[in-house]
């Protein structure tokens, strides 16, 4: 039963953490690894899952925030967005890639508000997610190497 709600709390904490409230996972991570109660690769794959979705919200934002584009005080003209959309539909693909980093909540927001598919969307950010975890699994199993 612990189990269930250690990985709950893990996907909760990964979900909040890739959303505009300011909330980090990778602290529950460690101490759950540390714990060595849990499979890591589940850890991994529920952790990604949860900051996939959490992105997935941000990403649902950043189509709302669009509704306002024709606001006086919205502040990007429909020029600028179209130029925008050029630039992301070249570049953002790769900037998905870096969604895990500091700021990557932001490129998450700008893929809404320019509707990037989310065919490519998601599988990108899930891949960059998974990734983050799952070398910070490793680092966490080396300092423990270390450690003992």
């Amino acid at each position: 039963m612990l189990e269930n709600v250690s990985l709950l709390g893990l996907f909760v904490s990964a979900l909040l953490a890739a959303t505009p409230i300011p909330f980090q996972s990778e602290l529950l991570f460690v101490a759950l690894q540390t714990l060595g109660t849990e499979n890591i690769w589940l850890m991994i794959l529920i952790a990604a899952v949860g900051n996939t979705i959490g992105s997935l919200v941000t990403y649902g934002i950043g189509l709302g925030v669009t509704r306002w584009k024709n606001r006086k005080w919205f502040p990007a003209t429909e020029a600028q967005l179209a130029r925008g959309h050029r630039w992301f539909e070249r570049w953002g693909i790769g900037l998905l890639l870096l969604s895990w980093a500091p700021g990557g909540d932001l490129i998450c927001l700008i893929s809404g508000i320019l509707r990037m598919s989310l065919w490519l969307f998601i599988p990108l950010v899930f891949v960059a997610k998974a990734g983050r975890y799952a070398v910070l699994a490793w680092l966490t199993a080396e300092a423990i190497k270390l450690a003992s």
